[in-house]
């Protein structure tokens, strides 16, 4: 790993990209409360990240406290940004996570410039901010503060239970600023669950978070996806998912197929190969080559096999399909909706929205899952 046999104060030109001096690394921690993980503690330099114009994101900046997640989703899109820091996109990714130990001190500077015009913020369309490392650090608290201390609007998607903890604080916000939830339940079968996502709190862990934040005040999305094919696709399996987000309370579902990215793709058939065999073939044909995307045939066939689920189970659902690029997504962060355009009470004082960006380092593209 590039971070080791540096000196302190010293340039190191094969350092990975942003941490040529050790000074960005604070330390690397490892405790029996999280046996196998390891903890990268550094300082960043910059907190808000500008999506690219390209992306297909309804929103313009995220924040990112984290890199890797012990979650260890096989499916998730970021594994291959792991690998710009020398470690690999497999278990590195699910046991080697950076954490950003002073993101919320450099984004109360970045909130308080000038330029800043308070647009929507996203948390969670890179790593969990809620994955269990947020149990040691409790750094969302933190951002959450800032944020709403500001007068920024701000949605948190997350698979993670400890939301909860987070709730009476989030209520506070609300009262101030726009704050959006949303839930990411992919997998509503044990077992199959502790396969293919084992880092990740139950199904059941996470509808009651869902429940939780409902009885709270707030209109929870709930992201059914990915939606796994011949694994959670079929009929009982989404009548099943379905009545079980409706029962807890959910606003409406955003749904999709599986996306398979180049640095994910062979993580994910290497578990396929091991756990489902049978289902290799399918999935080579389904994401043949670095296809990346389930084919416009199958997310048709999907669809129609959602939608009358969607109105037996009275909920407000869309296909990801549904949404063109760039267009907003229930639950996640809008950049339609500025500060100016929110509940007239709930920003008063704030004073005139002013056009220019604040310089902030250029972020890859997110996606969700």
């Amino acid at each position: 790993m590039r971070w080791q046999g540096q000196q302190l104060g010293v340039d190191d030109p094969s350092a990975l990209p942003g941490m040529e001096r050790m000074d960005g690394l604070v330390r690397s921690v490892t405790t029996p409360e999280f046996a196998g993980m390891t903890f990268h503690e550094v300082l960043c330099k910059t907190a808000l990240n500008r999506v690219p114009g390209a992306s297909a994101m309804p929103f313009d900046w995220t924040v990112n406290p984290y890199r890797g997640c012990s979650h260890a989703c096989t499916y998730c899109f970021a594994r291959g940004t792991h690998e710009y820091l020398d470690l690999d996109a497999g278990s590195d990714f699910d046991s080697q996570i950076v954490v950003k130990v002073n993101v919320a001190d450099v984004l109360r500077t970045e909130l308080r410039r000038g330029s800043w015009t308070r647009e929507p913020v996203m948390l969670g369309t890179n790593t969990d901010p809620y994955q269990r490392a947020e149990g040691r650090y409790r750094i969302m608290p933190q951002i959450a503060s800032a944020l709403t201390e500001s007068g920024t609007p701000f949605s948190i998607l997350t698979k993670g239970s400890l939301l909860r903890r987070d709730l009476p604080l989030l209520t506070d916000a609300a009262a101030s600023v726009r704050v959006s939830l949303a839930m990411s339940i992919a997998v509503f079968d044990d077992e199959l669950q502790k396969s293919v996502e084992p880092g990740t709190p139950t199904a059941q862990a996470r509808l009651d978070t869902v429940r939780a934040a409902t009885e709270a005040g707030f209109r929870v999305t709930v992201f059914l996806m990915p939606i796994l094919p011949h694994l959670t696709d079929s009929v009982a399996a989404l009548d099943d998912a379905l009545r079980r987000i409706s029962e807890a309370g959910a606003a409406r579902v955003v749904y999709g197929a599986l996306h398979l990215r180049p640095g994910v793709k062979p993580w994910f058939f290497a578990w396929l190969e091991r756990e489902h065999p049978e289902l290799v073939s399918s999935y080579g044909g389904l994401y043949p080559g670095v296809s990346s995307q389930a084919p416009k045939g199958y997310r048709t066939w999907l669809a129609a096999r959602v939608r009358p689920l969607l109105r037996l189970h009275r909920l407000d659902g869309r296909d990801e399909d549904d949404h063109p690029r760039g267009r907003p997504v229930p639950g996640l962060a809008d950049r339609s909706l500025r500060p100016a355009q929110s509940d007239p009470g709930a920003l008063r004082g704030l004073g005139p929205v002013q056009e220019t960006r604040p310089r902030v380092a250029p972020a890859a593209a997110p996606m969700l899952f």
